[in-house]
Formats: C-alpha cells, sequence, structure tokens
C-alpha cells in the first residue's frame, strides 16, 4: 500500500475503493486487503482521505483481471515497486496497442507477461 504522485494517479482512468471491490467479489473486505497484501492487487493511498484505492481496471466484473496476478509478480521481481507497476501497467504502449492494463483486461496477458518478463534484461 503506497502513496501514489499525481503523475501516476493522472494515468489510471478510474478507482475503486475496497469496500466495493469487495461487494463486486461478493467476498469480505478483509479478502480484498489479503489479495493486496498477497500483491495480487496493488492499493493506494489517495484522495482527500488519504482512502485505499484499486484501479478500476484490475477487476472485471466478479472477479479480479486473468493475468494480473502473474504480471504483478514479474514486475514485483524486476525490482518495480507498486507505483512503478502502476506508470508500466497505464502508460501507452503502441506496439501492444494500447496500456499492459488493457491487453490484460482484453485477455492478451502472455504478450503482457512477455513484456514484463522482458524488463528484467
Amino acid at each position: 500500500m503506497t502513496e501514489i504522485d499525481a503523475k501516476t494517479d493522472a494515468l489510471v482512468p478510474a478507482w475503486l475503493y475496497l469496500p466495493d471491490i469487495a461487494e463486486m467479489l461478493d467476498v469480505e473486505v478483509t479478502r480484498v486487503r489479503q489479495l493486496v497484501k498477497e500483491g495480487q492487487l496493488i492499493a493506494v493511498r489517495r484522495g482527500e482521505n488519504r482512502a485505499l484505492q484499486v484501479p478500476a481496471a484490475f477487476i472485471d466484473g466478479d472477479k479480479v483481471v486473468k493475468g494480473l496476478s502473474g504480471t504483478l509478480t514479474l514486475l514485483k521481481d524486476d525490482g518495480f515497486t507498486d507505483e512503478e507497476a502502476l506508470e508500466w501497467l497505464f502508460t501507452p504502449d503502441p506496439t501492444l496497442p494500447g496500456t499492459p492494463a488493457q491487453a490484460l483486461s482484453e485477455n492478451r496477458g502472455t504478450e503482457v507477461k512477455r513484456r514484463a518478463q522482458a524488463l528484467a534484461f
């Protein structure tokens, strides 16, 4: 759980509060906090009340976007902080096209993971 700068905050088009995610996933808020703790989601403190929020793009209906967890693990293994991972996921890549977060939501996770692995070299 991290604080983010305005530049990274501006890259993410929409955010969700943890209780909203819990409702969408039909789980307790403690389970959402566990997903954050395990690195399956990134939550940051933002807004006036500094409440924890997760990018809305990480949730697909009633589940976490397929491939997100593995991608976050690869980025963390490459030494990325949560903020750097968010910046990478939400920065447009014309060769994808779109952002890695969009590609994940469009079930193009294999290509996103390949690019995340390549960052280590």
